[in-house]
């Protein structure tokens, strides 16, 4: 009989680790790019109750025969309960059937998977010689971001700046878990030191501005994936190559939607970073270019990490099995 394992919360981070997440999601993005997975519409409403959003991302990857869908949204209140204010669960079906297979865990998930694409983008992006490593934002996904990032490239200092500063001690313990230097400065200077640049904020006004950012830098924009948010300001997207995750994501709900909007950026100017990973584009030209990565947020990432932890889970004995 057909069983479906059920993963809970508290095992996700004993399952799939940085270097776990960065293969999954990788995997996931070329497919996308190779035309062997792809996402479907995502739904994202308020529902007029806690002031929460909540939504469904869903996809089939053909290549890994992964489909599912991930249920969650943002409850804003949570953090008076002492809940996490992001809630998700993943979801996965059998493909060949249509019977479930996996009820997941989904928050620390969805948070490894966020870094895990941001550092994708590092990885085929950034300057082999980035030594400088610019955080902006501090909120609960930051050190998640930081973690990921290093294993990338040989950084040797991070500089950081957040709109509440009182927050930003969080990314100090970060940097001194990882022996790395910090330092909290203005963006001014943290655009002039960093060679690669991670914003992560929930900003509906830009904070980046093309000023801020010298030649040679690489920006991974991971915050903005709603209508009407914007972390970086939008003739930086002009200045720049831009790459993202997903395309239609990106022009709709990411970072782009605003530099399209203003008539900066034409869709085809977008590159998947799939094709990046999957050879079918170079990446980044020369030592002086812009790159900046639109990190929407995927469903196919999502699936890709819950079901690296559904096999984690049922090797080493730890799911919960139900037959259906």
């Amino acid at each position: 009989m057909p069983k479906l394992a059920i993963v809970p919360e508290a095992l996700c981070p004993e399952l799939v680790d940085e270097d776990a997440a960065f293969e999954a999601v990788s995997k996931a993005f070329a497919a996308m790019a190779e035309d062997k997975a792809s996402n479907f519409p995502v739904v994202r409403e308020a529902i007029g109750h806690a002031d929460a959003l909540y939504g469904f991302k869903g996809g089939f990857d053909r290549a890994g025969m992964t489909l599912g869908v991930k249920a969650g949204g943002y409850w804003p209140h949570n953090i008076d309960r002492g809940v996490t204010n992001h809630q998700s669960t993943v979801f996965l079906f059998n493909p060949d059937t249509g019977q479930p297979s996996a009820l997941v865990g989904g928050n620390y998930l969805t948070a490894v998977r966020t870094a895990a694409a941001a550092a994708v983008s590092i990885r085929h992006l950034a300057r082999e010689d980035s030594r400088v490593l610019g955080m902006i934002g501090a909120g609960h996904q930051s050190a998640f971001q930081m973690r990921a990032a290093v294993r990338q490239r040989h950084f040797e200092k991070v500089v950081a700046w957040n709109p509440h500063p009182e927050m930003l001690p969080r990314l100090a313990e970060t940097a001194k878990e990882l022996d790395l230097p910090f330092e909290a400065v203005e963006l001014d200077q943290l655009g002039a030191e960093a060679d690669v640049i991670i914003t992560i904020t929930s900003s509906f006004a830009p904070t980046l501005l093309a000023e801020h950012v010298r030649p040679g830098t690489h920006i991974a924009c991971m915050g903005t994936d709603t209508k009407g948010k914007q972390e970086v300001e939008a003739v930086l997207l002009k200045a720049a190559s831009v790459f993202t995750d997903e395309v239609d994501q990106s022009v709709t709900i990411g970072e782009a939607q605003h530099a399209i909007a203003e008539g900066l950026v034409d869709r085809a100017a977008i590159t998947p970073i799939g094709a990046v990973i999957a050879g079918l584009h170079p990446g980044r030209a020369s030592q002086d270019e812009i790159t900046l990565f639109d990190g929407t947020g995927v469903a196919l990432q999502d699936l890709a990490v819950a079901a690296v932890a559904v096999e984690r889970a049922r090797e080493r004995g730890v799911a919960q099995e139900i037959e259906l």
